[in-house]
């Protein structure tokens, strides 16, 4: 069957993949407002989606000032690591893989989701015009203040401690969220980033924070279960370089150096066309690492099993299907229909449209 190694088993560093299929982070909005933990209702919706080959769990924030918009979980108090806790139990009774996004948005915050009203944080103090929400409509983001450089170590600091926390809730590993324009990303590129010490000018300087934040985790875990997103060629939250191919051909020779689980790269827009500007080669970046590789961006079964079938990825990343499809590996091997999404569900709410989608048996059932 051409279509058999997208469902074969394959290591990722340390971590034991029963298949290729992956979920990819998905913001859903659902932790606890009162201290932005998971509950039971992220454990059942994890567990309903555990015949992944690997589970990434949504962004998560390695500390109150790392926090980009309402409702999103955290990773850096009790109530937080005991919620995933609940989680990874439930992804492990069913015999799944989970590993956990660490999430600092910088820029991309709005001051009344900051502990007292603060300004968020960037490499230098440049708006992002992006949006978020804070919890009753979209905003746009507020005006950042530029990170002293002794800031920059405490916030390495958070990423170890949310690294150390993840390990103590259960997680087979963790995913560094370096992509979309959030803090790390910030750091990369040359439109954001306008420093003039250690952190900023030539791309040596630039992908220093990345490294710093690498040590870190790595440390924390072991190179073989930490794994990295990428999003070399999307311009999410108004991110922008002048030579993307540069950057991130250092940043990933850089990346290669540790023997991480593997790479995940978002191929073209977050979220929207695969293609790739001029001048840009996915091909040559993914060629600069020698480990597994994840792509990711609006696959479907086709592209899936013909991308790891040539080996041009190792992994394949699907997002939105996973939300509408708990089942998805289940119906992607058998070639079945997809349930609809109901976009109006997606951010925000309870289960509905969360951890009520039917299953192929249920709807079997459902038929009869």
């Amino acid at each position: 069957m051409a279509d058999e190694k997208l469902f074969s088993g394959i290591k990722a560093g340390a971590i034991e993949l029963k298949n290729r299929i992956v979920m990819a982070p998905l913001t859903r909005n659902r932790a606890r407002a009162e201290d932005d933990s998971v509950h039971e209702l992220q454990a059942e919706y994890y567990a309903q989606r555990a015949a992944a080959g690997l589970i990434i769990t949504e962004a998560s924030q390695i500390s109150p000032q790392g926090k980009g918009y309402a409702w999103t979980p955290g990773i850096y108090s009790k109530a937080q690591i005991d919620g995933w806790k609940k989680v990874t139990d439930a992804v492990h009774a069913k015999d799944g893989k989970i590993v956990i996004q660490l999430w600092h948005v910088g820029r991309i915050s709005h001051y009344s989701l900051q502990e007292g009203g603060e300004a968020p944080v960037a490499p230098s103090a440049i708006g992002a015009k992006a949006k978020t929400f804070d919890g009753e409509q979209f905003v746009e983001t507020s005006e950042p203040r530029a990170l002293a450089i002794e800031e920059i170590a405490d916030i390495v600091a958070d990423y170890r401690r949310a690294a150390e926390n993840a390990k103590e809730a259960g997680f087979d590993g963790v995913e560094v969220h370096a992509a979309n324009g959030y803090l790390i990303d910030q750091f990369l590129r040359d439109g954001s980033n306008k420093r003039e010490d250690e952190y900023g000018g030539p791309v040596e300087n630039r992908a220093r924070f990345l490294k710093e934040v690498m040590d870190a985790v790595v440390g924390a875990w072991g190179a073989d279960r930490v794994g990295v997103r990428l999003s070399p060629f999307s311009d999410a939250n108004n991110i922008s370089d002048s030579d993307p191919q540069a950057t991130f051909s250092h940043a990933i020779k850089l990346l290669n150096s540790y023997g991480l689980a593997y790479l995940h790269l978002v191929e073209g827009q977050t979220g929207g066309p695969r293609d790739i500007p001029e001048g840009g080669d996915l091909k040559a970046l993914y060629e600069l690492f020698d480990g597994v590789k994840m792509g990711n961006n609006a696959y479907d079964r086709d592209m899936a099993i013909e991308a790891v079938e040539t080996g041009a990825v190792d992994l394949v990343a699907f997002g939105r299907p996973f939300i509408s499809n708990p089942d998805l590996v289940n119906r992607l091997e058998k070639n079945a229909a997809l349930n609809e999404l109901d976009p109006t569900t997606l951010y925000g709410g309870n289960e509905k449209g969360y951890t009520d989608y039917p299953a192929l048996e249920e709807e079997a059932v459902a038929a009869e």
